[in-house]
């Protein structure tokens, strides 16, 4: 069902979060009332293209939008406005899934930018890491993929390999040539982690980065290494509000019921949390 009406949108931030917060607080009563709520923090195409009649867009990937519908979530796409908008935004939201794009600026971790980095997008690092920030200190559910998981750790006080060619143990292939609905190689799970439960403690998954984590954040900890020990997922040290993985389960999540039960199980976590509406 669509909840949101076609509008013209003035350029004011202001204004797009009066029209999410119509959108969301205007759902229909009944079972989809009920639904978690998922925030998903939108990626941006600034430069105009023929895909989209040469108009820019904030927009999420369908198949992570699909995976959370499937999984009995309600995902809403945020666009990246100003950060001191984070706090009227959230109150709408059980859960954050924060999703893959561009590079995190290194200057977030105080790193200059080294040859390899790709291409970054200050202003959707910024609002990101103020919405995972008040995100974690409302106890909201999250999920991280791939950049969601840099995104995460950075923003949580972690660093980056710019590129996997710094990290002196990469030896694998991280950037598959294949489908990403198809895996690329295996990973070594933490059995005591919320991971382990889902997937086992030796999934095959897909791969598609060329940036890894180089120094865990304070709070989180490493619960899965590829064979060459790239970090491939995180978790909340105390608790069960993050789960990030390195690869896109949202790829393989139609035929693989591993990659699904991490949708599933982020639903769950967020429908714990205390609606605020």
């Amino acid at each position: 069902m669509n909840y949101f009406v076609k509008v013209r949108q003035p350029n004011d931030d202001k204004y797009v979060v009066k029209w999410v917060y119509w959108a969301v607080t205007n759902c229909p009563k009944g079972s989809d009332a009920m639904r978690p709520r998922i925030a998903l923090p939108a990626d941006t195409l600034d430069e105009a293209t023929n895909i989209i009649n040469e108009r820019n867009a904030a927009f999420a990937p369908r198949p992570a939008v699909e995976a959370i519908v499937k999984a009995g979530g309600l995902p809403i796409i945020l666009p990246s406005v100003d950060p001191s908008d984070v706090a009227d935004y959230l109150p709408l939201f059980d859960g954050v899934a924060f999703l893959g794009g561009f590079d995190v600026d290194p200057t977030f971790y105080n790193e200059e930018p080294h040859l390899r980095l790709g291409k970054t997008y200050r202003k959707r690092d910024l609002f990101e890491i103020e919405l995972l920030r008040q995100s974690v200190a409302q106890n909201k559910a999250i999920l991280g993929i791939c950049r969601g998981l840099q995104l995460i750790n950075v923003g949580l006080g972690g660093t980056l390999y710019q590129d996997l060619s710094e990290d002196p143990t990469a030896k694998l292939k991280h950037s598959q040539a294949a489908m990403g609905n198809q895996p690329s190689h295996h990973i070594t799970v933490d059995p005591t982690s919320i991971l382990s439960d889902l997937m086992g403690v030796r999934p095959y998954v897909n791969s598609r980065h060329h940036q890894a984590v180089k120094d865990v954040a304070p709070t989180l900890t490493a619960i899965a290494k590829a064979d060459d020990q790239v970090i491939e997922a995180l978790e909340s040290t105390n608790s069960d509000q993050i789960v990030a993985v390195q690869w896109h389960p949202e790829n393989m999540y139609k035929h693989h019921e591993e990659s699904r039960q991490i949708f599933v199980n982020f639903i769950q976590r967020a429908a714990k949390r205390t609606p605020k509406l």
